[in-house]
């Protein structure tokens, strides 16, 4: 019962205090911070001595960029940025310049911001054929993210490149502007796709959200800017039909490029037939994990299917019964059961098939073995040597434990194994 008495009188004693506050200097910045008696808090800027473009840069920084940048993110972030607005810039401008010469096609006489108003207008049902047919790769976009973010890019420069050329035969106007936006609805849901893994590969706080946020603001900003740079050609240098044959194509040259480059920044962190293949090779030569940023130097964004020797020339995602006889399967069932990987001697290469719950560290494994085979012997039409197989398999096992703690702990994410729609078989 004291106690219960006493309880008013403390809380009267807090309330006869002011609000508690103080002052913070960072950086030439001092603010006011302050909690009310009421529970509010507040932040009052009390003065700023820093230079003009310091403070317009920081806060271009704020709005634009994760906070806590370049902390919260991995490596390359700011050079895909960059190469990302300057894509969003050209292709918004080439946007303005493919709607205009489609209306002019049709027979219309548009002003160049008139373009910009109507061009929804032309989105028809080839689009959505385009988008619908894309929407079913998107097991491979997994795989091969870069890739098919640069192939979006290069379709979408398709499909506006039809509509440029529209004018010039505008008897075949729905035939040009159908394929064009085929193409450029297969554009759209490659593109969308793959954002999410290449956003994830830079989040390093768990702040997915914030940096899909502000990369997306950004994007819009670019979009603006490009747009306003199209009406100004459109009024300008591409008022005719010759300045728009010179200026689409270098418009479309910068952005392929702003996309490849940005591509090349992108530090992806999971592992599929390329990267996994990458790693080994590295490992087999070097004894060394390259990290997610030193390994995507390495990347073939055009032809990742290529063979690497020093990774044993591994081809994965055959169908089980095109690589090997039942009577092989058996045998390597019974030399390995625990294994979720089946390797089988090609004439040029390796097949690996997986089964269909294997995880990335199985792959792993079998890169290895394969790996460790290829350089013990020579490649054979006459299927795999028993006992070089199980001297490959031993040292695979006697390695295994530091390879893939150092993966770990080098930013690789070694739980699945991405390899598109690749064969992969069930046993029981």
């Amino acid at each position: 019962m004291n106690l219960l008495r006493k309880e008013p009188e403390k809380l009267q004693k807090v309330e006869e205090f002011g609000p508690v506050w103080w002052v913070e200097t960072s950086e030439n910045i001092s603010r006011h911070f302050q909690f009310d008696p009421d529970g509010q808090f507040s932040v009052k800027l009390l003065g700023d001595s820093r230079p003009v473009f310091k403070r317009v840069t920081e806060s271009f920084l704020n709005t634009f960029y994760p906070s806590g940048y370049p902390y919260s993110v991995n490596e390359g972030y700011g050079r895909y940025t960059q190469f990302r607005a300057l894509q969003h810039f050209t292709s918004a401008a080439l946007y303005v310049l493919s709607t205009q010469s489609l209306l002019f096609a049709a027979g219309l006489r548009p002003t160049p911001a008139q373009a910009t108003v109507v061009s929804w207008v032309l989105k028809d049902g080839m689009e959505h054929v385009g988008k619908l047919i894309c929407s079913n790769l998107g097991a491979r976009m997994d795989s091969e993210p870069k890739r098919w973010r640069i192939f979006a890019d290069v379709l979408y420069d398709m499909g506006t490149g039809l509509e440029v050329l529209s004018p010039l035969c505008p008897h075949l106007f729905l035939q040009m502007a159908g394929l064009g936006n085929f193409a450029k609805g297969m554009a759209t849901v490659a593109a969308r796709a793959t954002r999410l893994p290449l956003y994830s590969s830079f989040a390093k706080e768990g702040n997915l959200s914030d940096l899909v946020a502000k990369g997306e603001a950004l994007s819009t900003l670019f979009n603006v800017f490009g747009m306003g740079a199209g009406i100004a050609l459109a009024s300008t240098v591409c008022s005719s039909m010759q300045g728009k044959v010179i200026a689409a194509p270098l418009l479309s040259v910068l952005h392929v490029f702003s996309v490849v480059e940005e591509m090349k920044a992108v530090p992806v962190n999971t592992l599929n037939p390329q990267r996994t293949a990458l790693l080994v090779a590295d490992f087999i030569k070097m004894g060394k994990i390259s990290t997610p940023a030193n390994l995507r130097y390495k990347e073939d964004l055009l032809f990742p299917g290529r063979l690497i020797e020093d990774a044993g020339n591994v081809i994965v995602g055959r169908a089980l019964h095109k690589v090997t006889k039942p009577s092989s399967f058996q045998k390597w069932k019974e030399m390995f059961p625990e294994e979720k990987f089946v390797l089988s001697q090609g004439s040029k290469w390796t097949n690996m098939v997986l089964e269909q719950n294997a995880s990335g560290e199985d792959a792993l494994r079998g890169w290895l073995v394969a790996a460790y085979y290829a350089s013990n012997i020579e490649q054979s039409f006459d299927g795999l040597s028993p006992n070089v197989l199980l001297e490959s398999y031993e040292r695979m096992e006697s390695v295994f434990p530091r390879f893939l703690s150092e993966l770990q702990s080098n930013g690789w994410h070694t739980d699945r194994f991405l390899d598109g729609t690749g064969c992969r078989f069930s046993s029981q």
